[in-house]
């Protein structure tokens, strides 16, 4: 690529509640490898991360720990920032938006548009549901309730500015409509048209009176920009983007090639962000890529069992490398993924140890023994040696495509297939058996360096996604020829070359033994979680008597039938046996649960809950369902017990 072509692609800013889990740091990471790719094959790139740092939440956090909000942040932040760091990111700018340079152009843009017309005050007047925090409109509730969650809502009232959705709504769809590639994959894009747009789009509040920690509105001091215009901005503040003139580097870089987020916020990426940069007059993104999220098995994750997974736990446990290609590989393109320990120990072994360390340690090993470590001439070629040759040429150009289109697990296979094939042609030829016959020795020096080849394309294949151990690999074989220019042809590599030492690249985990340490940590963590409880409460809870909670009945029953109910799209109708008689639950887990998960199983209902008519049931208590640390449910079966047992 003889002029380097620009390259700018960016994260979702994390937002600074607390310590990111496992499951957020699969982005970071993608990304990484999507930029180290796109760097590898001559682009010159700008890859952007950072954090979300302003509203009412971290105000509350903040209070309850003791703290200022920017303490707060900035403790967090630094978290979210050595996480990044500790799994090898190579981020060129990490933005906070409490950065002064970012907070003052956010002021201009609100400005600029308040100016123009797009931007108005008004009021903020809606039926507020508190447990979803949204606000409603009289026609989107259903049967008088929350139409998410079935729940009663109140009215609410609030003074604010609001961006003008409405007024760009033809100009988006027109172009979403245009562009078939700027919503990707291709269900987001009929979903956002479908579901949000066509429809009719309500104008957004952008401002909040009830909390100060954001960034001030500068003409009106009673409001704070709120999180749209404040988080989505970042992606051009980061770069050099003012209303009075940009920077050259801004110029250069916008508009970004790619944004890559979290299915959840494709919404605000792709209607709010669009309309507030086609209000501002700048071009809009290529491409929003919404990726699935990484789940935690079968088990619900929290601080009381301790068995929250975090980044760090997981590198000092098995290198950072590992845990790498753990969330690569783990990650469907269309569904989401799954982590366990016990996964992660079975595909640590099984990929890394087995597949790849396996064949460079015995490649190495061979040469060191049979040639004094000097690569040889490949003047004997033999059966087996084309279809080696064409699974490394054809896995360049295979994993070029995939990445097109995003599909990091699928060219982690494909590049994990060069090792499998590498493997099976050292079955296939048997090196140790033409070691044994004189007259075999340049078929014997060929096989070596077919291998050898084969391994510098894995080495240089799997740089973006594992960049220390692919630095290890060319340490072992001292190859030349280490940079992606190089794959358009098979025997780059020159004989004569003196390999080093062969060292193993990941060592086999005992998987009992590392199950026995994951468990100590975990109730360590739990211990440490209680003693913490006990000490200061729980943050956010009241406590409350022992006679308070004696009020509350606690029961044992059978699920008997299930069905979805009309027009509620998160709720259940659950017929339930509790040893006295039969009532009826409706609960809002219909997003995670079907009716055969549920039918057959105990739960645990809230005996004596006043009854309440959600969308046209009457509810008659309520079963007992955890929050999980990717914002799901799950349900707390009791199938062991007897039905209609109390708890005590």
């Amino acid at each position: 690529m003889a002029d380097k072509e620009k390259y700018y692609i960016t994260t979702a800013i994390a937002y600074t509640s607390r310590k990111p889990h496992i499951g957020n740091t699969y982005e970071i990471v993608m990304t990484d490898a999507l930029a180290r790719y796109k760097r590898m094959q001559g682009y010159d790139v700008f890859f952007l991360t950072g954090t979300d740092e302003h509203g009412q939440k971290i105000e509350e956090y903040a209070k309850a720990a003791g703290v200022s909000p920017k303490e707060y942040v900035d403790k967090v932040a630094g978290e979210i920032r050595e996480i990044c760091d500790l799994l090898n990111t190579t981020y060129d700018k990490f933005i906070r938006t409490t950065d002064e340079d970012h907070e003052r152009v956010v002021q201009k843009i609100f400005k600029k548009l308040y100016d123009q017309g797009d931007i108005y005050k008004s009021e903020y007047e809606g039926l507020y549901c508190t447990p979803c925090e949204s606000f409603w409109t009289e026609s989107q509730l259903v049967d008088g309730k929350c139409p998410d969650c079935g729940r009663e809502v109140k009215s609410a009232k609030e003074e604010a500015y609001f961006l003008k959705l409405s007024k760009y709504q033809k100009q988006l769809e027109d172009y979403i409509e245009s562009n078939d590639k700027f919503i990707y994959p291709e269900a987001r894009k009929k979903e956002m048209l479908n579901n949000f747009i066509k429809p009719g789009l309500q104008d957004l509040c952008v401002s909040r009176t009830s909390f100060k920690w954001g960034v001030p509105v500068t003409f009106d001091d009673k409001h704070v920009i709120y999180v749209w215009i404040d988080a989505l901005s970042n992606y051009i503040t980061a770069i050099g983007y003012d209303p009075d003139g940009s920077s050259d580097l801004y110029k250069k870089l916008w508009p970004a090639n790619v944004h890559i987020i979290g299915k959840d916020i494709v919404r605000f990426h792709t209607i709010y962000w669009p309309i507030m940069l086609m209000a501002l007059g700048e071009p809009l993104p290529n491409q929003v890529f919404g990726h699935p999220w990484l789940l935690f098995g079968e088990d619900k994750m929290s601080k009381s069992k301790g068995n929250i997974i975090y980044a760090d736990d997981l590198v000092e446990l098995f290198g950072v490398d590992a845990v790498r290609y753990y969330l690569l590989s783990e990650m469907p393109y269309a569904s989401d993924g799954s982590i366990t320990y016990d996964t992660m120990v079975e595909r640590y072994n099984s990929d890394l140890a087995n597949t790849i360390g396996n064949l460079v340690n015995r490649t190495i090993a061979m040469t060191n023994k049979y040639f004094d470590g000097v690569i040889q001439e490949p003047s004997c070629s033999g059966e087996f040696d084309d279809e080696l040759k064409t699974t490394c040429i054809e896995a360049v150009l295979r994993v070029e495509d995939l990445l097109k289109e995003y599909r990091i697990a699928d060219s982690l296979d494909v590049i994990l297939g060069i090792a499998k094939r590498a493997n099976k042609y050292i079955d296939e030829t048997a090196p140790w058996a033409l070691a044994k016959d004189e007259s075999q020795k340049a078929r014997l020096g060929t096989v070596l360096y077919n291998l050898i080849e084969a391994i510098r394309f894995l080495g240089i294949m799997i740089k973006p996604f594992m960049p220390d151990t692919s630095d290890k690999i060319f340490e072992q074989t001292n190859a030349n020829g280490n940079d992606y220019a190089t794959l358009n042809t098979w025997g780059t590599l020159d004989a004569g070359i003196k390999v080093g030492e062969a060292t193993p690249l990941f060592a086999r985990v005992d998987k009992e033994e590392m199950m026995k340490t994951v468990a100590e940590r975990q109730a360590k963590a739990a211990a440490a979680e209680k003693a913490n409880n006990d000490k200061v409460g729980i943050v956010g809870l009241p406590q409350i008597a022992i006679d308070d909670f004696a009020k509350v009945e606690l029961r044992v029953a059978e699920v008997k039938a299930c069905e979805p109910i009309p027009r509620a799209k998160k709720l259940l109708k659950l017929t339930l046996d509790d040893g006295e008689g039969e009532r009826t639950v409706a609960s809002g887990i219909a997003q995670w649960y079907t009716p055969e998960d549920l039918i057959g199983h105990k739960v645990i209902v809230v005996a004596n809950l006043k009854p309440a008519t959600l969308c046209g049931v009457e509810s008659q208590g309520m079963i007992i369902a955890a929050d999980t640390a990717d914002g799901g449910a799950k349900v707390l079966f009791v199938d062991d017990f007897e039905t209609g047992a109390k708890f005590r």
